[in-house]
């Protein structure tokens, strides 16, 4: 064989309609890698929004060492509505005997006089529970700092199971952040409060914790919207 015969030819030596071949295989390569990429895309946002949607319409009433509420803003000391509802959730649960103790979890932001932990500890005092029946982790300022404050704290005490109490679209975060950091979580939300009011209120909350989980899934960090310390 001539060795000159395997030798590339330059570009401009190649046939004008030979070129145009190899361009319009490299332009539909192209565009298949991206509508491929598109569509791997839209699946995996879709299947993580139905399992948002899906993980917020459990509530599991299974035993556990401690209802944990994930805090968020209060206003000297008085939990705002959205605060409120994961609070009276939690009652309840404590009340109907899911666990012996309510864990409230939140920091506090400069210039605030009470945490979110401390003003959920209040609140739930007011309701009935006994103070030594609340446990306040008075650190965190999103949820991954909290679920992580919450974890170290429940694993000093020989604790492991959590119900963890937040809004509906949180609870699939929420869990699997719980259970990143070692504990046996499930969930269960709130039924009331803005999170819920309307069907517009519910899209936004999916679509944003759809969005949140798969940064946390993608990076490990936190991506908060709406649950961090003082809103």
């Amino acid at each position: 064989m001539n060795p000159a015969r395997l030798q590339t030819r330059p570009l401009s030596q190649v046939p004008r309609d030979q070129r145009r071949g190899f361009g319009a295989a490299l332009w539909r390569w192209i565009v298949r890698f991206f509508l491929g990429a598109l569509l791997l895309a839209m699946v995996l946002v879709g299947g993580t929004a139905f399992r948002v949607w899906q993980v917020a319409r459990i509530d599991d009433y299974t035993p556990a060492d401690a209802i944990v509420v994930l805090g968020a803003a209060q206003y000297s000391g008085t939990p705002s509505s959205v605060f409120e509802a994961r609070l009276e959730r939690a009652d309840r649960l404590y009340k109907a005997g899911v666990a012996p103790v309510v864990i409230t979890v939140g920091g506090k932001q400069e210039g605030d006089l009470y945490t979110e932990a401390a003003s959920g500890k209040n609140y739930l005092m007011d309701q009935g529970v006994p103070e030594e029946a609340i446990l306040a982790v008075e650190t965190g300022s999103d949820t991954l700092r909290s679920i992580e404050a919450v974890a170290a704290a429940m694993r000093e005490r020989g604790w492991s199971s959590a119900a963890l109490v937040s809004d509906p679209w949180h609870s699939l975060r929420t869990r699997t952040m719980a259970r990143d950091a070692g504990l046996a979580a499930w969930t269960a939300p709130t039924r009331s409060g803005p999170a819920v009011y309307t069907r517009e209120s519910q899209a936004h909350g999916i679509a944003r914790e759809t969005g949140a989980l798969l940064w946390y899934q993608l990076t490990h960090f936190s991506a908060d919207f709406e649950y961090t310390a003082g809103q």
